[in-house]
């Protein structure tokens, strides 16, 4: 048994051994025949590879379906800061992570979408994993930015399609140029989509996606980039020794050196060669060789993809050059470069072989995929975590200011506007919105000019206007432009001014009762029409008020008796006020025929109260009376029983009415308060119309300081009032200080328009303080002639202050110039008008109080005989 034993022990080695050698010979076969046979073990792990990559691409898929999108729209006053733009980053990388937990990596990402379609500049919309909706509503901007639900966004083909990846060139580890937020950093890229066309189907869209940086892919760059460093001390160190070496070698050879160890004394110094010590490496700091990549905090991959289409050729790849160069303003020792290959002339990249199936899946899903060298911390990315700030100039697009159109009754003119491309567009707001409208500027500024423009276009589309001008020049301008056939029939001028050997008026009875008025409407108007322009009120002068007042209202009963009789022209006007109160005859027989139609209290006032007054008492009413008479033009015009100046019927007409109140005096500015007051009274008598049955009337008032004198309540009331009638208002001035402050204030706050021309800082400040003096009063101050700064309401969002250069007519409307039927137009217009020769209107009004006299000594007898009857009837019952 004892010699069995090592025989075994024997044995069981040399079994072992064999196993061994047996495995060791089949793994050298094996080997072997993989390597005869390698393309099956290619196909194998080609498969495996591509079997999951279906799978990831499956499940990709799957979580991308599942997506938001939120559009952030900022205002005018959106100014964040900082720390507010990095809190919005570390939202986003909080929001990325947002999903299942089988979704592959590639899915886990927020997307920043920056879109320039011709709806807006630049659209700013963020997608993402729907679980992060809640997290991504809620901004650290505040109320400066909204957050709306977005819909998906179906783009039609385009002729012309370009598509590039960015990727980060340069040092790894260095980061981005720190860009400040003013000008906006966003400003370069609005700048690149400035001249898009929308009509030529231009499209730019850029899409930045984030990602939060896995550990094991940061930890294995770490590794390398150490490696790298380590690597590259190490080749330096090496290189600086051999330099060392070859410098004593070549001191020690050189004839000094020789001589120096002649005659060195010593002992043992010899030819022999001294000791060169080697350089050590220097060791490798890793805050220094990783830079940007040593912290994890805060570090995201990314990925920038860009599309550009179009219709036409050539524009789509101009759009892509463009953004590209918008992109170099980030780039300091890393920028953003396009991802490809250059051969020659050609580039290979995203629009070719092989890459560009894998950028249209990315595109279309959302996936991300970043290229390994776009690492970047988000204090880098500062300027695309946000909307577009204050300090970015948008360019106003054609979806935001549409273009005017002649003859379109939808849009009022503006002016002209220059894009960013040098071309140029007439510019319009819509009809409907452009409620009241304020332009200033200093004389020859264009302010007119303009106006003139947008009335003559507004009345060529079949709206209704009345242009007041006190000083007359704005006709002979606008004539050669309205006289059209289509457009003769609805012209009426007023012309106060009396020009000419034989002028001819036109005629207005303000207490005419024919055309329909309520008479307490007519009665209100005309008194506060004269305390309006001789500054009266219930403290300074009660009496004569009450005295206007009860005179008014009997001889608008004596017109409605008048009317109701069947005889208009025998209506009593505004210059037999003095009759009335002066002639007991005239009174006694008045009151006689509209007693019964008087109330209590009125009858009770004219004979009580009347005759105690004082006869001095008068004169403060019949003064402005007395002024006007004596004026042939303006005795003319309303000393007529029957007046054919009609405001509510032009306004329901669409007439366009020129009046010329021919002054700015005492005695012109009461009748222009009169003027005011009546087209005031005419518009709130619209009430009696259903509110979508009121026709569109535009009141244009050159000169408002002219205006505002005669009735600054009036002019202030209409631009409070008149838009609930459908009544908008324009009005022109040099110096909105110099209106009063219930107009002034009125203007200002309710202008859907505010414009203004060049002019001293002092006039215009009041103009850019609304605008929050941007532009400042030193800019708008050296404006060119004609240009001007003007502020819209537009969709009912505000556009501007943008520059505007003012039409010209001579240059905007020369197809529509016909000078030679300005005689013609004159004709017609004063025919519309009713204008008769001013002998003839001196005439009939001089013989006016005869009639009404007659008149009503008719109807007082009738009224005397008709009262004897009535008692000899009692009695003989």
């Amino acid at each position: 048994m004892d010699s069995a034993a090592p025989y075994v022990t024997d044995h069981a080695d040399e079994t072992a051994a064999g196993q061994a050698l047996g495995l060791l010979t089949r793994l050298v076969n094996a080997a072997d025949w993989l390597y005869d046979h390698w393309y099956l073990l290619a196909l194998v792990i080609a498969a495996i590879w591509r079997v999951g990559e279906m799978v990831v691409r499956r499940l990709a898929a799957r979580a991308s379906a599942e997506r938001m999108a939120l559009e952030l729209v900022s205002n005018r006053h959106f100014d964040p800061g900082l720390e507010e733009i990095f809190r919005r980053g570390v939202q986003l990388a909080r929001a990325s992570t947002a999903m299942p937990w089988w979704a592959p990596r590639r899915s886990k990402a927020v997307q920043i979408r920056l879109r320039a379609d011709g709806s807006s500049p630049l659209r700013y919309r963020i997608e993402g994993p729907a679980g992060g909706e809640r997290l991504l509503s809620i901004t650290p901007f505040g109320p400066d930015v909204a957050v709306n639900r977005a819909r998906p966004i179906v783009d039609e083909p385009r002729t012309h399609t370009v598509r590039a990846e960015f990727i980060l060139r340069g040092r790894l580890t260095s980061p981005l140029r720190e860009v400040p937020l003013s000008p906006d950093p966003l400003q370069p890229l609005v700048d690149a989509v400035a001249d898009l066309r929308a009509e030529l189907g231009d499209l730019a869209e850029i899409r930045l996606d984030i990602q939060r940086a896995p550990k094991w892919a940061l930890r294995a760059r770490r590794l390398q980039l150490m490696s790298a460093a380590r690597r590259s001390e190490r080749r330096e160190a090496q290189r600086a020794a051999r330099w060392l070496r070859q410098d004593a070698g070549g001191i020690e050879d050189s004839w000094g050196g020789q001589l120096q160890q002649l005659l060195s004394d010593r002992p043992g110094s010899g030819p022999g060669r001294r000791l060169v010590m080697p350089p050590v490496p220097r060791r490798v700091e890793p805050a220094e060789a990783l830079g940007k990549l040593a912290e994890d905090d805060h570090l995201v991959r990314v990925q920038l993809l860009v599309m550009c289409a179009s219709n036409i050729e050539g524009r789509a790849q101009a759009r892509l050059a463009q953004l590209q160069a918008g992109f170099d303003v980030f780039g300091g020792r890393s920028r953003w470069a396009m991802r490809g290959w250059r051969l020659g002339p050609w580039r290979v990249g995203a629009d070719h072989w092989p890459t560009r199936h894998g950028f249209e899946r990315r595109w279309d899903l959302g996936h991300c995929q970043p290229p390994r060298a776009n690492w970047v911390r988000l204090e880098e990315l500062t300027g695309l975590l946000k909307p577009p700030t204050v300090h970015c100039r948008l360019p106003v697009l054609a979806g935001d200011l549409p273009t005017f159109a002649f003859g379109d009754p939808d849009l009022l003119l503006q002016g002209i506007y220059r894009g960013p491309d040098g071309r140029e567009r007439l510019v319009a707001t819509y009809a409907e919105e452009t409620l009241f409208e304020v332009g200033v500027g200093k004389a020859g500024g264009g302010k007119t000019e303009r106006a003139l423009a947008q009335a003559i276009g507004w009345a060529h589309a079949g709206g209704g206007l009345v242009f007041v001008d006190p000083h007359r020049d704005s006709w002979p301008r606008a004539t050669p432009f309205l006289a059209h056939e289509s457009l003769m029939p609805r012209i009426a001028l007023i012309d106060l001014n009396g020009l000419g050997p034989n002028p001819r008026v036109s005629s207005w009875n303000p207490l005419g009762m024919d055309q329909g008025q309520a008479a307490h409407e007519v009665v209100e108007a005309i008194a506060d029409a004269y305390a309006s322009a001789l500054a009266w009120d219930d403290a300074t002068a009660p009496r004569a008020l009450t005295i206007l007042t009860a005179a008014l209202t009997v001889l608008v009963a004596v017109n409605k008796a008048a009317c109701q009789a069947g005889r208009p022209e025998d209506q009593a006007t505004l210059f037999h006020i003095r009759v009335l109160l002066t002639d007991a005859t005239f009174r006694k027989a008045a009151l006689a025929t509209v007693g019964n139609w008087l109330d209590e209290e009125t009858r009770s006032w004219w004979q009580v109260v009347f005759p105690a007054l004082p006869p001095d008492a008068f004169a403060v009413v019949l003064n402005p009376l007395a002024r006007l008479a004596a004026n042939p033009i303006t005795r003319a015009f309303l000393g007529q029983a029957v007046g054919v100046y009609n405001i509510r019927a032009a306004m329901d007409s669409k007439m366009i009415v020129w009046v010329c109140p021919g002054g700015s005096g005492p005695t012109d500015r009461l009748l222009t308060a009169l003027l005011a007051r009546d087209l005031l009274r005419a518009a709130r008598s619209r009430r009696d119309t259903p509110e979508g049955k009121r026709v569109p009337f535009r009141p244009y008032f050159d000169e408002l300081i002219t205006l505002t004198g005669a009735a600054p309540e009036t002019i202030a009331a209409m631009f409070e009032d008149l838009r609930k009638y459908r009544c908008h208002v324009h009005g022109m001035t040099q110096l909105l200080a110099r209106l009063p402050s219930a107009v002034r204030l009125s203007l200002v706050q309710n202008a859907s328009t505010l414009a203004t021309t060049a002019g001293s800082k002092s006039a215009i400040a009041p103009i850019t303080a609304e605008w929050g003096d941007n532009p400042n009063p030193d800019r708008v101050a050296t404006m060119e002639r004609f240009e001007h700064y003007v502020s819209m309401n537009v969709r009912g969002r505000r556009i501007g202050p943008i520059q505007l250069r003012g039409p010209h007519l001579d240059d905007l409307f020369a197809a529509q110039a016909r000078p030679k039927d300005v005689p013609a137009l004159e004709r017609a217009a004063h025919g519309n008008a009713g204008a008769l020769p001013l002998a003839l209107l001196t005439d009939r009004a001089a013989h006016q109080l005869s009639r009404v006299t007659a008149f009503l000594a008719e109807r007082s007898t009738a009224g005397a005989t008709a009262v004897d009857l009535s008692k000899k009837k009692d009695e003989w019952t």
